[in-house]
């Protein structure tokens, strides 16, 4: 099976860059058309258009993008003035941190939730914490954050509102800096986390009920076992089959970041360089971005086949 998918990732890769640059070739308009400078003449689009050679058709452009990725070449980035593959390297490293962040703040308050309403279900505690997180799931993540900043930001003052570090922060020591880091991280990695929580928690909840229905835990409770032994020994190991598949899947997220939390709070990360490379029509930034994440959620499908296995071993037989 895990030679089955190597072997198809690079095909899989080849059909996400080309349904990718078919999309940017059909959205209206070049780079050179998206720049606002007034005292850009006519003429001086045109040559920009043949200097990048958006003046060619767009087969002719995928095949030569084609040709440069063959050999290691992702191009130069149009926007950032730059090659693509510095221009990921440096945005990389943000997105990592975010979404890492908030991919524990998921995991922890999901898990947490989901024992909470497991113990007891249908009880008061259940129901509420069922109606908070289909609430939670059902809200837009950029209303979320609209709230966040609003609230924790600009009314009491506890948290930035934007980017990743103070203005003059490379001047403070290095512990200065890490706490300024970690004020700038909490609030945006808070909203990932919290939406991905609520999901977390109805995956789980979902998965402890149904193991909680087994032959073995009725074997358990006959014996005289606490609930809580039961929970935490007898019914979680099972039911983190689903979850860690969950986990696995959201391994590309540490790559392609949130587009929408990252250009909300200007963090410099994959997601907001993405955004920008689309709205600038900047083809190699945008091939680049979907190549590395096509590549994560290939990776990330892997690692959930290989975490499911080993959580449970039924299945590796098969």
């Amino acid at each position: 099976m895990v030679l089955k998918r190597l072997i198809l990732a690079p095909l899989l890769v080849l059909m996400v860059a080309t349904l990718t640059f078919a999309v940017v070739q059909l959205s209206p308009g070049t780079y050179a058309d998206t720049i606002d400078n007034p005292r850009l003449t006519p003429a001086a689009r045109t040559h920009l258009r043949s200097l990048y050679g958006l003046d060619q058709t767009g087969g002719h452009q995928y095949f030569l993008w084609l040709e440069a990725l063959v050999h290691g070449d992702l191009g130069q980035s149009f926007l950032f003035k730059q090659p693509v593959v510095d221009v990921i390297a440096t945005a990389l490293p943000p997105t990592i941190l975010l979404a890492g962040t908030a991919l524990i703040m998921d995991l922890l308050l999901g898990v947490f939730l989901a024992l909470v309403s497991a113990r007891r279900p249908g009880g008061w505690t259940d129901r509420i914490l069922t109606l908070l997180s289909l609430g939670i799931y059902g809200v837009p993540s950029f209303w979320l954050a609209g709230l966040a900043i609003l609230f924790f930001s600009l009314k009491l003052g506890w948290f930035p509102a934007s980017h990743m570090a103070s203005v003059g922060a490379e001047r403070w020591s290095f512990a200065t800096q890490q706490l300024d880091l970690l004020r700038h991280l909490i609030l945006p990695a808070s909203v990932l986390g919290i939406v991905g929580a609520a999901s977390t928690a109805r995956y789980l909840r979902a998965s402890l009920l149904d193991v909680q229905r087994s032959n073995h835990i009725l074997a358990a409770r006959a014996r005289g076992l606490s609930e809580n032994r039961i929970l935490w020994v007898h019914t979680l190991r099972p039911a983190l089959g689903p979850l860690v598949t969950l986990i696995g899947l959201s391994l590309p997220v540490l790559v392609s970041g949130s587009v929408v939390i990252e250009t909300i709070f200007s963090w410099p990360g994959m997601g907001r360089i993405l955004w920008q490379a689309a709205v600038a029509r900047d083809i190699p930034t945008v091939m680049g971005c979907t190549l590395i994440g096509s590549i994560a959620v290939i990776i990330g499908s892997l690692v959930a086949d290989l975490l499911y296995a080993w959580a449970d071993p039924r299945v590796r037989s098969l």
